[in-house]
């Protein structure tokens, strides 16, 4: 695997930094549980970042890429899905694109709204619709989450199906799952990083204290497989490779989503601060495709088949 970035890829970074660079701090005074914009998401059609999968010489590696840069934002985009997920269904596919579990309409569902286009994965088969006001309930003030979210209320009888297997579209869902919940946890490590280089404790700064520091520095070790993972799974699409990726990141998400709001002390318990647009979005990720679990047997069923 290679381990630098190819100048395309480098080049179609530097590209979304820049059109990115107004949307990369949150608006003032603004302490909105969730941040989205109708302008950057219609840039990134225009653009065609979300459609780089469909180029031979870019493909899945940089699609993922994609993903991971754009979750850094404090906007939540809906990305992962059009650019990972969409191609194997249908590339013209109508966005948001919201995937959701055979059975789960108990369950919040990201960027969901009238118009959206709901994929239905379940063991016999994965089929699509678009979503309408008798689809949809608004989930108002129920979560508290950094995605727009909704729950969908029913699924119509007449479905459109698509040639993809259950297992091809999980294994996708996974990888998507990964790249997002890498740029996530990149994002709010800097942020935190960025607070306690700041903020001073007996006449130091607390990021001077060991014990803090050791803290961190296991964090972006974490931080730092997820996003190799997700890379991994991009490259091979092999089954294994993305339960394992979605396993670690979830693993990660879990376990420093708590230090990530301590290391702020009372100002991790506010809106003030912009870190729950990532922490809050990592807590609605650790519960999708069934959680660590679900990953887990999931890894070793594909690394152990028999």
């Amino acid at each position: 695997m290679l381990l630098s970035l190819s100048e395309d890829q480098t080049q179609i970074l530097d590209f979304i930094d820049s059109l990115t660079r107004p949307y990369a701090t949150v608006p003032m005074h603004d302490v909105s549980f969730a941040l989205t914009s109708d302008d950057l998401d219609r840039e990134l059609v225009e653009g065609g970042f979300l459609d780089v999968m469909a180029m031979e010489e870019l493909g899945a590696v940089t699609a993922a890429l994609v993903v991971e840069k754009l979750a850094r934002l404090p906007f939540a985009v809906e990305a992962a899905a059009s650019a990972l997920v969409r191609p194997l269904l249908d590339p013209e596919l109508p966005r948001p694109l919201c995937l959701v579990e055979e059975g789960s309409l108990r369950k919040p569902v990201r960027f969901l709204k009238p118009g959206a286009t709901v994929v239905v994965v379940g063991e016999g088969g994965v089929r699509s619709f678009t979503a309408s006001d008798e689809h949809v309930r608004s989930a108002g003030d129920e979560v508290l989450y950094g995605y727009p979210v909704a729950f969908l209320t029913s699924v119509p009888a007449e479905t459109r199906s698509h040639d993809v297997t259950f297992e091809r579209l999980l294994t996708a869902w996974r990888g998507a799952l990964a790249a997002e919940a890498a740029g996530l946890l990149a994002a709010a490590l800097a942020s935190v990083t960025t607070y306690v280089g700041e903020r001073k404790q007996f006449g130091r700064a607390i990021a001077t204290f060991q014990a803090l520091r050791h803290r961190l520095a296991e964090i972006q070790v974490a931080t730092n497989g997820v996003y190799w993972l997700a890379l991994r799974a991009a490259m091979t699409g092999t089954a294994g490779d993305a339960a394992l990726a979605a396993l670690h990141a979830q693993e990660a998400a879990k376990r420093v989503g708590y230090d990530f709001h301590q290391f702020l002390g009372a100002m991790g318990m506010t809106l003030e601060h912009p870190l729950h647009l990532w922490t809050y979005r990592l807590k609605l990720l650790t519960a999708e495709l069934g959680g660590r679990g679900s990953q887990a047997v999931a890894a070793a069923d594909a690394i152990w088949p028999d």
